[in-house]
């Protein structure tokens, strides 16, 4: 079965977190499957610097050319037949970005793709989770990152409105947001109400996946907000270092899990949704299906 999987890489550079995905796809009669092979996470957090100084420093700057060498070589040992490397919200905001990337782009034989978000919105929405789940129901997909929440709204099988904000976990927490980007989300997400009147939230990113796990429910049971209000409440009784030491939270997701909670339900309570519905995957699990995409579409041209 491995000998017949093709096989994709993806880089996910954001605020918070750089995320190197490797991943299998099989081709089946049922259609193709997507497997990860494997994930690796390394906790650079771009923004800390780039919200607030406008600057990527050379010690974060260093990080990134060892973690893309890395993967480079990984790449190679891996066998794959096509990568994208993506970077987001806090390369968009740093002026020193250009020479970021042409700086692993010399040393590491990567390429950087700069994406708005937008851009992002749409990556995330690849994954096609809400055709998965049926119907004619209008679905927002809502990936939280470190910088910017992407939304797309998906109703009766097709893609009606995406938004990107930049509102994003260490934004969050450094009260890095400004009032006009809460009043066009909440603006956007209530003219959604009006107009579709969304029955779920398909959310992504991982702090509402480390949510899920905290709620011990079964694979893709849908979230209730009393649930979450639960589990807020829950984070906010705990310290740091209980959130880390009781709950087994990593220290780059201790400190910003709750604004993100509180985020989600925001969202929630401005579209009208009282569920969200958590899939596991991200811009990484998107851009491994715009690959597999692109090499089918790219084979049947080569054989026409």
């Amino acid at each position: 079965m491995m000998e017949n999987s093709l096989r994709f890489a993806a880089v996910d550079i954001g605020s918070n977190a750089v995320r190197l995905m490797f991943a299998y796809v099989f081709e089946t009669d049922l259609g193709p499957i997507f497997k990860k092979a494997s994930l690796i996470r390394l906790p650079i957090r771009l923004g800390e610097s780039s919200f607030h100084n406008k600057n990527i420093p050379e010690d974060k700057v260093n990080a990134l050319v060892h973690s893309l060498k890395g993967f480079k070589d990984l790449m190679k040992a891996f066998d794959v037949i096509s990568y994208r490397a993506c970077a987001t919200s806090a390369m968009r905001d740093a002026k020193n970005s250009v020479e970021v990337i042409e700086k692993i782009r010399t040393q590491c034989g990567i390429n950087i793709e700069l994406i708005d978000g937008n851009e992002e919105a749409s990556l995330i929405f690849e994954n096609h989770i809400a055709e998965k789940l049926g119907g004619h129901d209008a679905f927002i997909y809502m990936d939280v990152g470190g910088g910017s929440t992407e939304f797309t709204l998906y109703n009766d099988g097709k893609k009606k409105e995406s938004r990107s904000f930049n509102i994003g976990t260490i934004r969050l927490k450094d009260d890095l947001v400004a009032e006009t980007t809460w009043t066009d989300m909440n603006l956007w997400l209530t003219k959604i109400k009006s107009i579709y009147s969304p029955k779920q939230i398909i959310g992504s990113g991982g702090n509402i996946n480390t949510l899920f796990k905290l709620s011990y429910q079964k694979e893709m049971e849908p979230l209730k907000r009393a649930k979450i209000k639960k589990l807020l409440k829950q984070l906010k009784n705990l310290s740091y270092d209980e959130k880390i030491a009781k709950l087994g939270l990593r220290p780059d997701r201790a400190d910003v899990i709750v604004p993100a909670t509180e985020l989600f339900l925001l969202a929630m309570n401005k579209s009208g949704v009282k569920e969200v519905i958590v899939p596991k995957v991200g811009l990484a699990d998107g851009i491994i299906h715009q690959l597999y995409d692109e090499y089918k579409a790219n084979s049947t041209l080569f054989q026409k």
